[in-house]
């Protein structure tokens, strides 16, 4: 029911009877106003305002060119469009607020968020403030922060880093940041191993705490060793240790590489011949692994070339004979550094390197000699054998020797 009815009142002529004797008189009724229901007047009547913009959209419609079925299938499709559109900002302005609460809950007191799966929670005194691990089928272990740290420089700091690793195998290691001149670095990093979970048990998740030195050997801060069958990983651990002195380990023997050196100085052409490796790093799971040599020619510590050898499937032995060519001029020879390096082929991760060696007229111990022996003796191939050295401590040799220029 409406609010306001508009009645249409009508009124019917009212004719003055005729006189006897007299012409008609024929009263003109005079108009009247429409009424409403409060006795006010109304001069449109909205019903009918209505009806002719309906009568108009219509006829616009007639116009349109299309069967009266596709404007309805149109007008459904659009109409579904606009439903939709609407829901996906709903749902996603929901969701956003949702996601927000969720990561404000699950951080922990050193703001890292926590794992889901197993999981503890492990403060280490001189070490790290917070340790994350998760199995999922793989160990991650998330490093935070040292404190207390032993000073290792005249100046009365360190330049710490932690390198990670899981014994037995030590296929994989993991360095975190260098952080300059503190006792009290905080790293907030996070390294991943992919370890079976049956295997779990039989590893030994190592953390040891270096000070970085750019033109000597990095020493030892202290170490941290957790038998991961010691740990109950459904339950959160949160706990200060101590750091435990490392002991000065043997170098471990990564094995040793067999190359020959030639140097033609009319044609300015130096060829090297990548011989045979021997005695290598076990890498893979099955005790053995698929090594291949790169050879990076460097000036000035920028690369000008590299090559590299073909893999050598499941052997610790691999006997390679392939020969690498380059023109080098005689007068850059003085320039030129080669680092070879024996790496572990990886189908589905990253080539892993087992050592490195490095011969040049910058180089020391047999790399130089081997260098010396070669431009002594041009137009001749001269093979040598060389030890294979960790890939950090040639990295670190070439770094300064950078440097000093």
């Amino acid at each position: 029911m409406t609010k306001f009815n508009l009645l249409k009142h009508q009124t019917t002529p009212m004719v003055a009877a005729k006189p006897t004797g007299a012409s008609a008189l024929t009263v003109t009724p005079a108009p009247v106003a429409l009424v409403s229901a409060d006795n006010s007047t109304e001069p449109v009547n909205k019903n009918d305002a209505f009806d002719e913009i309906k009568n108009k959209f219509l006829n616009e419609i007639d116009k349109i060119p299309l069967p009266s079925w596709a404007i309805i299938a149109i007008a459904v499709v659009a109409a579904l469009l606009i439903l939709t559109c609407c829901f996906c900002i709903i749902k996603k302005c929901c969701c956003k607020k949702k996601k927000n609460k969720k990561g404000k809950k699950g951080k922990g007191d050193m703001g890292m968020k926590n794992l889901k799966g197993g999981e503890f929670w492990l403060s280490l005194k001189k070490v790290f403030t917070l340790i994350c691990l998760q199995i999922n089928p793989q160990l991650t272990v998330g490093i935070l922060q040292a404190a207390d740290l032993l000073s290792m420089d005249s100046g009365g700091t360190s330049d710490p880093y932690v390198k990670v690793f899981v014994l037995p195998d030590k296929k994989k290691k993991f360095d975190t940041k260098v952080h300059k001149k503190t006792l009290n670095p905080v790293f907030n990093e996070t390294f991943t191993f992919k370890i079976p979970f049956q295997e779990m048990g039989g590893k030994t998740l190592v953390m040891s705490v270096y000070d970085f030195d750019r033109f000597s050997k990095h020493d030892v801060i202290g170490e941290i060793k957790i038998p991961m069958n010691t740990l109950d990983l459904a339950k959160p651990i949160e706990e200060w240790r101590d750091l435990d002195s490392a002991d000065q380990e043997e170098p471990e023997k990564l094995g040793d590489i067999c190359i020959s050196l030639r140097y033609v100085p009319t044609a300015g052409k130096l060829t090297i011949c990548i011989l045979e490796a021997k005695n290598l790093k076990k890498m893979d799971v099955g005790g053995l692994s698929d090594p291949y040599v790169k050879i990076n020619l460097l000036q000035n510590g920028k690369r000008l070339k590299k090559k590299k050898t073909t893999v050598k499937k499941n052997t610790l032995n691999p006997y390679y004979n392939e020969s690498f060519s380059f023109e080098i001029p005689l007068e850059q020879m003085q320039k030129i550094q080669a680092v070879i390096t024996v790496l572990d082929y990886d189908k589905i991760g990253k080539n892993d390197a087992i050592g490195k060696i490095w011969v040049g007229s910058k180089s020391t111990g047999a790399g130089l000699k081997h260098w010396s022996d070669m431009l002594a003796n041009p137009r001749r191939p001269i093979a040598q054998w060389h030890p294979l050295q960790p890939e950090e401590e040639v990295d670190a040799s070439l770094a300064a020797l950078t440097a000093k220029k």
